[in-house]
């Protein structure tokens, strides 16, 4: 188990050798530089729990080494089984070309002052781009594509009622809103004010989402106030209370919070229930061959293991 966290970032650490892979080596600093792309996403994730953020900074780290240590292998595995031909190097050339024209306009100017502001070489963006093609060339090469993996349906139906929990459904409607926040220095009772007279309007015909786009305070304002299909978790207690009790097509009073007031209307509503297998098949077909892929890439990198040195330091 490699950990680096706390290492000073002297040139010894940086450049010394963490791994030997057949003839190439793995330094401490392609570790460091992997793992900390993805370390901002667990400080945020455990910011409030250090013996976890440790726990899981090691099992970032020991991820980030495996995967360098596969990409090693597959590239390894590219030179010495005959893929180095000079129409996949031409390929190769194309695709770089191609991702230069997709993310920097083709302007090569553009790229290398890109590379540049991050102490990179184009040289240095060629080999890297290059090895991300090989590493998806040998993948196609060596892995079935997940679509064409063939799922039975009794699988299908296995998966489904092993896991009946994943594909339970609470109670929930489709919800409209409008929000009436309370503005500084405004009059209390301005917002409760400014409701009834909505709902009004409401009652007399005119659309609720076109009211709600008129006045609600709400980020869907634009779509008339719709939140979509929401369960019981949604909404804070007292506005589930209201909206859980709506029929479909009813709409509320004026529900007064301090923040605010709100008018909520109910379009639709569904009862708890299990999804019927039709409803999730291909979700379930989706995810057993991903599954199924995941298997057959360990297989060939185990086999890659089993013919290749590796060293660790």
């Amino acid at each position: 188990m490699f950990l680096f966290q706390n290492l000073p970032a002297r040139a010894d650490v940086i450049t010394g050798v963490a791994v030997v892979v057949n003839d190439s080596v793995i330094t401490r600093g392609e570790i460091l530089e992997r793992r900390d792309e993805a370390a901002p996403t667990v400080a945020t994730r455990f910011r409030d729990n250090q013996t976890a953020y440790q726990q899981a900074m090691m099992k970032l780290q020991d991820e980030v080494v495996e995967g360098l240590i596969q990409d090693k292998l597959i590239l390894h595995s590219y030179v010495t089984s005959g893929y180095v031909t000079n129409v996949v190097e031409a390929f190769i050339d194309d695709e770089i070309q191609r991702r230069i024209k997709e993310q920097y306009y083709g302007d090569r100017t553009r790229l290398i002052l890109s590379l540049h502001a991050k102490g990179q070489t184009y040289e240095m963006y060629r080999r890297e781009q290059r090895e991300k093609i090989i590493i998806e060339i040998m993948n196609q090469q060596n892995i079935s594509n997940p679509h064409k993996i063939l799922i039975s349906p009794l699988k299908i139906e296995q998966y489904y009622q092993a896991h009946m929990d994943e594909f339970k459904m609470d109670d929930q409607v489709k919800l409209r809103m409008i929000i009436l926040t309370n503005a500084p220095g405004a009059e209390p009772a301005a917002a409760r004010r400014l409701g009834e007279e909505i709902l009004r309007k409401i009652d007399s015909g005119v659309p609720f989402a076109e009211m709600a786009a008129v006045y609600s305070a709400g980020y869907q304002r634009s779509e008339g106030g719709d939140r979509g299909w929401v369960d019981r978790a949604y909404l804070k207690k007292s506005l589930t209370a209201v909206a859980f009790s709506l029929k479909p097509g009813q709409h509320s009073g004026v529900v007064e919070e301090p923040e605010g007031c709100y008018i909520l209307m109910v379009e639709d509503a569904k009862s708890a229930h299990v999804k019927e297998m039709k409803e999730v098949r291909d979700d379930i077909e989706r995810t057993l061959r991903n599954k199924e892929n995941l298997r057959l890439h360990q297989l060939w990198i185990d086999r890659l293991k089993r013919k290749s040195y590796i060293n660790y330091y």
